[in-house]
């Protein structure tokens, strides 16, 4: 097993950029790192059912509204889960860290 570029929280952390998650999932050492694969997991499904309420504020006078505030929201999620990560913790979703979890554990 070669050394780890960056450490297990950077990874973490990076991993809530998407991208890299991506990348992270596919690379040793940081596929075979349950830390690392919880994050990119969690943060691949984040992306995924964040998409859900968006889509849902297509509506044209309700989305005018209401899109700002999902907006900030999100935005606060995601830095809250890019921040836990750095910081070395698991801060686990509902629902999306469990499945996360149960992702980082099967293959690692």
């Amino acid at each position: 097993m070669s050394s780890a570029a960056v450490s297990d929280n950077v990874a973490g952390a990076l991993a809530y950029f998407l991208f890299p998650a991506i990348i992270f999932l596919l690379i040793d050492p940081y596929r075979n790192n349950r830390f690392v694969r919880f994050h990119c997991f969690q943060s691949i499904a984040f992306a995924i059912v964040s998409m859900i309420p968006r889509l849902a504020l297509y509506l044209p006078v309700a989305g005018l509204f209401l899109w700002p505030m999902l907006e900030l929201a999100l935005f606060i999620v995601w830095l809250v889960l890019l921040v836990k990560a750095f910081q070395g913790e698991k801060f686990k979703l509902p629902l999306v860290g469990e499945w996360a979890e149960d992702q980082a554990v099967k293959a690692a």
